[in-house]
Parts: structure tokens; sequence; C-alpha cells
């Protein structure tokens, strides 16, 4: 069954902050095999005009993809989670993620489109600091596949 085109549009209460810290900065840069020092040397982040070490541009995405759980979970928009694979990721930065910051993310659904069987779905992510300052915005598409047509 189709998605409900009337969600577009539909925005999601903010989430709760999420405080970024240096370790998991560190971890995250580490885990990606990004040996940036900005990343993990608070004298190198401040060197390039930073005033703490800064994020890999990919970490918003567990923050995001988290405040999209609203969405996906939404009994109302009735997505088949089971059957969604990530279609694409993107983000527009307004300046880097901060050890230290305090960021809340409201999701919003974009787009539905439908094809072939198949819904997609593209949820915007707009991330803010605890001053209300734009950070970042994340768009997500999500493909939920067609179900298997039973014999």
């Amino acid at each position: 069954m189709a998605l409900d085109q009337s969600f577009v549009g539909r925005s999601y209460p903010p989430t709760s902050a999420y405080e970024v810290g240096r370790e998991k900065i560190r971890e995250f840069a580490e885990s990606v095999g990004d040996r940036n020092p900005a990343y993990t040397d608070r004298e190198a982040a401040t060197a390039l005009g930073h005033p703490d070490v800064i994020a890999p541009p990919t970490f918003v995405f567990a923050i995001t993809f988290k405040a999209a759980g609203l969405v996906i979970e939404d009994p109302q928009l009735g997505l088949d989670y089971s059957r969604v694979v990530h279609g694409d990721q993107k983000f527009t930065y307004t300046r880097p993620v901060r050890a230290g910051d305090r960021l809340s993310v409201t999701s919003t659904i974009e787009a539905i489109k439908s094809m072939a069987g198949n819904d997609i779905l593209d949820i915007r992510g707009e991330v803010h600091d605890e001053s209300g300052e734009h950070v970042v915005t994340a768009w997500t598409k999500l493909v939920a596949r067609a179900a298997a047509e039973e014999a």
C-alpha cells in the first residue's frame, strides 16, 4: 500500500538535545578512517579557527537518523520498516559540528513518491544548537521495497 501523500510537509517535534563529546568524535573519525587532526586534537582544531575539535561531516547522520525514527515509527504513516533500505544521504552545513555542541533535530517529510511499487520517502532533518543557531540540514532518502506478490 502506497504511503499517504498528505504527510508531505509534516514536521515532528524536535529531539532532546544530544551533547557532542570529544571522545565520540574521535571514535567516529577512527571508525571511518579519517585521520584529520582537527577531529582528535584540540590544538589542531583551534589553529584552524575552531573553538574545539570538530566532527567529520557524516558524524551527524547518527543524530539525524535517530530523529528520523519519529517519522519511521509514526503508525499513521504506515511505513513497513522491514522492507526499508537506505537510498541516499546528503548534508548542507552552516558550520561544523563541534565538541560541546548540544544539538536537536526537527524532522520533516519532504517528499513521498511511488515508483515501480516502491515507496520513496525523503526526510529533512534541521539541526540546531541550544542557542537556536542552524548547524546543518541533513536529507535522508529511504526506499520501502515493494512487497513480494504471493502466489
